[in-house]
Formats: C-alpha cells, structure tokens, sequence
C-alpha cells in the first residue's frame, strides 16, 4: 500500500514536487498551505496559494490553519494518520506537527546544505557569485535546515543567469529530488548523511534595505547583486527621490575614471553605470509606479542626463 503522505507549501515553486507525488500514485492525503489573502485593487480580490489552486482542481483535502500549534489543527492534522510529510516552500513547522508522523517529515532546499541555511538561498548564492548551486532533501529537526541529508543535486550557475531563472530549473528538478527521496523512504533504502557545521554559509530572507545596489563594489559583484535579485524582488537606487529597480545588467570590465554610480548614455539605447571598478551596461530597468521595460523602451519616455549620480 502506498505511503499516505500530507504535503505542506505555498507557491508556484512547490506545486510541480505535489504533482509529481500525485502522478506516481503516491496517496495525498491532505494538503497544508497558506490562508488565503486579499490583494488586488482595491484589496478586495481573494488571492489563494499556487499549491491551494492546484490541490482545489485535483480534489485533495485542504487545510489553511492560521496557526501550526492550535489544537484543532493538530487534531486535524493527526486525525490523517500520515506515514510521511513533504515540505516545499512553507514555513517553519513547530515540532508537535514535525514529529508527528512515524516516517518523520522531509523538507526541499534550494541549496546543498550546510551551505545557505536559510530563507533565500537562490538569491545569495547568485549575490555571492557562486558558480554551483544545487538541491538537498532531508529531515526535518529542531534548528532550521539542520536535518540529516537524504539526497543532493548540483546544479551549476551561468555567469548571466537570474535568480527567477534558477528558481524555474530548480523547481523541476526539485519535483523529481523529492520523488526519488520518498521512493527511498517508502522501501526504508536511504542513508543518512551528517551536516558539517563548519561548513555553514546563511542565506538570511530579504529586505529593502538588503536590496540596495552599491556601485562602489566592483562591476561584476554589482551585475551578480542585480541578477541575484531579479525578477523580485528586485535590486534598487534611487533617481530624483524615486526607487529605480535594475532588473538585467552586463558586467563591463572597460574602467572608467567617473564616480560610481555615475550614468554614461547615449540617451537612445546605451546605458552604463560606473562602479568602483568596471561599468555595468543595464539592459531591463523599472522606475517607481511604472512597469518594467528595456533601455530602449526607458530612454524613449524618459531623460536621465550623461553624468547623473544614481543612489
């Protein structure tokens, strides 16, 4: 008989990994996912989770608890009598609700730990410049993304990829990762393998104010900032009072004897960005209260002088 698993996430990133249990017959017996939001104009649109969309149009069981340790929840969630919980992209889970079922509970991370513990692994290690990434299954335990490994995949990073880029891989080869670990648990075939705590790297969640761009880095930190941010949530500076969020960059090695942050342009097309060393060239930016578009598009409807200070 099939493993009666409950699965537990929020967005688009862990739907493919539920779908994929689904198709090889593993039996979903319930579904935990965010609650609903309001959102929208005026704030009065109902916005539902990727995963609560996709568990609505295959029929499964769905819970939304506002809180993980409220007792109807846990008897709920008891009352299911999971073998095992897989976890993509959800929140912290008290242990009451970890240590529940007789399997334990696994979890999908975007990185190979110990390396980015963390909310946005995808993010730094892109910012960082890392050129190898990967995904790591493993058990859930008390501190966070310190469990025992199950499986690991590399995955390598291209010098000009984006975090939305690698966030889109990684959520299909994650699917398959997570479908190879519960086959695994499921015939009691697994070896478990130690974190090395003296390899730990943090990959802490972001924030506006660790989204700034500082050109007085060098071009290439500065174009792996912009590509470790983009599409969201976004790498920022400023241009008359205004946030100016820089979406797609080039790291340019040609120096340049400007200030950083000064803007070279040719008013048409061109669109450079001194740094402390190097330029970068911006290919896709997006000024406050207007929608993303190209320089070309940029530079058609708006004017930011040759030698603007941006920042």
């Amino acid at each position: 008989m099939s493993l009666r698993i409950v699965f537990m996430g929020t967005p688009e990133f862990a739907v493919p990994a539920l779908d994929t249990l689904l198709r090889n017959g593993f039996n979903i017996v319930g579904v935990v996912t965010s609650t609903d939001k309001l959102g929208g104009r005026g704030k009065n649109k109902v916005i539902e989770s990727a995963i609560k969309k996709y568990a609505v149009s295959n029929m499964l069981y769905i819970m939304q608890p506002p809180n993980l340790k409220s007792p109807s929840f846990i008897e709920r969630l008891r009352s299911l009598n999971a073998d095992l919980q897989v976890v993509v992209a959800f929140r912290m889970l008290p242990e009451v609700v970890w240590n529940m079922p007789r399997l334990g509970t696994i979890n999908l991370h975007a990185s190979l730990l110990p390396n980015y513990r963390g909310a946005a692994p995808i993010n730094w290690a892109i910012i960082n410049g890392e050129s190898e990434s990967g995904l790591t299954t493993f058990f859930l335990r008390h501190e966070i993304d310190t469990g025992d490994i199950i499986l690991q995949e590399k995955m390598s990073i291209g010098i000009n990829e984006t975090a939305g880029e690698l966030h889109d891989r990684m959520m299909q080869d994650g699917a398959s990762l997570v479908l190879k670990s519960v086959k695994l648990i499921e015939a009691g075939q697994y070896e478990l393998k130690k974190q090395h705590t003296e390899a730990v790297t943090l990959a802490p969640k972001l924030n506006k104010e660790n989204c700034q761009i500082d050109f007085n880095k060098t071009a290439a930190e500065v174009h792996n900032f912009v590509r470790g941010l983009s599409p969201f949530p976004g790498a920022w500076t400023t241009f008359e009072g205004q946030i100016l969020k820089i979406i797609r960059t080039i790291s340019i090695d040609n120096p340049s004897d400007k200030l950083p942050g000064t803007v070279e342009t040719d008013g048409k097309e061109q669109f450079f960005i001194t740094c402390n060393e190097g330029r970068i060239q911006v290919l896709e930016l997006q000024l406050q209260g207007r929608r993303r578009m190209s320089v070309s598009d940029f530079l058609n409807g708006l004017t930011i002088p040759e030698g603007t200070i941006l920042g």
